[in-house]
C-alpha cells in the first residue's frame, strides 16, 4: 500500500492522449472496449437459449471471435496504461476461497 493507505495500481506507463472536449483515441478505444463486453454478454445469453444446432454453432463462432476481440482491446489498453488494476487482498482471495470450498462442499452432488 502507498502512502495514503490505499492499494497500489498494477499497469504500464499511461500513454499520453489529448485532453480536449472531443473524443481521443483512449476515448474510443475505451467505447470499443465496452461493446465488445456488451456483445459478449448477450451471446452468451442466447448460446445458453438456443435450441436450433447449425445456429448455436455459428453464433458460437461469433461469441469466440468477439470474445478473441474484447481480449485484444483490453490488452491494448492495459499495454498504453489506459486500464489499470488493483491488486486483491490476501485476506479477501482466502475468505472468498473457503467460502466457495465450504459451499462446493455442502452442495455438489460428487462431493462425498
Amino acid at each position: 500500500m502507498n502512502q495514503q493507505n490505499q492499494p497500489q495500481k498494477i499497469g504500464n506507463p499511461e500513454t499520453p492522449i489529448s485532453k480536449t472536449p472531443e473524443m481521443n483515441e483512449r476515448d474510443y478505444v475505451n467505447d470499443l472496449l465496452a461493446t465488445e463486453k456488451y456483445m459478449t454478454g448477450s451471446y452468451c445469453t442466447a448460446l445458453n437459449e438456443m435450441s436450433h444446432e447449425s445456429l448455436y454453432k455459428d453464433i458460437q463462432t461469433i461469441f469466440n471471435e468477439t470474445q478473441n476481440c474484447q481480449r485484444e482491446i483490453y490488452d491494448l489498453m492495459f499495454k498504453n496504461g489506459w486500464y489499470k488494476l488493483e491488486p486483491a487482498e490476501t485476506t479477501k482471495i482466502n475468505q472468498s476461497y473457503q467460502q466457495f470450498s465450504t459451499y462446493a462442499q455442502q452442495q455438489s452432488p460428487y462431493v462425498q
